[in-house]
């Protein structure tokens, strides 16, 4: 074949070849515009019953009112949460599968598990918080102690200490009792249980004298004069309960550790599909039915940006990472 000849069946195939881009592209381009076209998936890495659980069917709820297409839970419990995280930092990052994260798999699990099964910022992109809360310090309303600092200085009159309850190893109470055994000297031992609710069953029955759970847990106990709250770990005063006093204002000012929960999805999710996804989901908490039920769960509402979602989670990851180191925390 003549070079002219070569020429032009190059360029023939060139412009053949960018023609079939084009058309292919107008389509894509198409569905990315008209998002979302399918149902979307949030997936829960919890089971079904609890407040977490909970607080994703009434978000997805209200968002799934705003949106052209549903959101439908999908439960996948296990691993501390990391089934549920690899399973969408896996995903087709097309917005059609999103996470209901916690603070304990996106800036604890990394630290506390040998081997992470996916990176939980490289691989996830938050999408917004939807709200946060705080643990709750209550003893056995048998313990002589009526403040923090009586529970400080009666750990430290005790040989052996004082055990104190959570719902498991890395989990935020964990944390709290490691930062006050660190910071004010206090002679906390660990008994981690399956669950927030175990635990404040055992201190309710007087088998450990501490139980740490989430306000949302503790509060019936609290209530009904099972348990003697002594402090809540939220920087001021918790509005369900005015008359706690918060850890910091207790004596050790940088004790504040918050439990939150917010929307994440696969990286490389396309900017407008995240901004679409956190434009709705802020709305959707701004629906005074949605804030008043996820309140009704001990949850306050938290609407921001992704960026300041992201900053959170950065904040989260600096502090929990150095804690867990010096405290050795791991989970087999």
């Amino acid at each position: 074949m003549k070079s002219s000849g070569r020429r032009r069946l190059v360029a023939a195939l060139g412009y053949g070849a960018l023609a079939l881009l084009l058309d292919v592209g107008v389509p894509l381009a198409h569905a990315q515009a008209t998002w979302p076209a399918a149902t979307i998936r949030m997936v829960v890495p919890f089971p079904p019953g609890g407040v977490s659980d909970a607080a994703a069917r009434i978000v997805a709820e209200h968002m799934g009112k705003r949106l052209p297409q549903p959101i439908v839970i999908e439960n996948r419990p296990g691993a501390t949460g990391n089934i549920a995280g690899q399973h969408v930092a896996q995903a087709e990052p097309d917005g059609y599968t999103i996470l209901l994260a916690y603070n304990g798999l996106v800036t604890i699990n990394p630290f506390v598990f040998s081997k992470m099964p996916f990176d939980t910022v490289r691989d996830l992109a938050p999408i917004g918080m939807i709200g946060d809360y705080p643990t709750v310090i209550t003893v056995h309303p048998g313990v002589e102690a009526k403040s923090l600092p009586d529970l400080v200085a009666l750990s430290k009159a005790r040989p052996a200490g004082l055990d104190y309850g959570t719902s498991g190893t890395g989990s935020n109470e964990h944390l709290i009792g490691t930062l006050l055994t660190q910071k004010a000297g206090a002679k906390f031992v660990h008994v981690p249980y399956k669950g927030g609710g175990p635990a404040m069953a055992d201190a309710m029955a007087g088998h450990i004298p501490i139980g740490m759970a989430s306000v949302a847990g503790g509060t019936p106990h609290i209530k009904s004069g099972k348990l003697r709250p002594l402090a809540v770990s939220s920087r001021e005063r918790w509005s369900a309960f005015p008359e706690i006093p918060t850890i910091a204002e207790s004596g050790w000012p940088d004790v504040v550790v918050m439990s939150w929960i917010g929307l994440v999805g696969p990286a490389k999710m396309p900017a407008s599909v995240v901004a679409r996804l956190n434009a709705e989901l802020n709305a959707a908490l701004a629906i005074p039915d949605c804030a008043t039920r996820l309140a009704g769960l001990g949850v306050r509402v938290t609407p921001g940006s992704s960026d300041a979602f992201r900053d959170q989670i950065r904040g989260d990851l600096d502090r929990n990472g150095p804690l867990i180191r010096s405290a050795g925390i791991t989970v087999q």
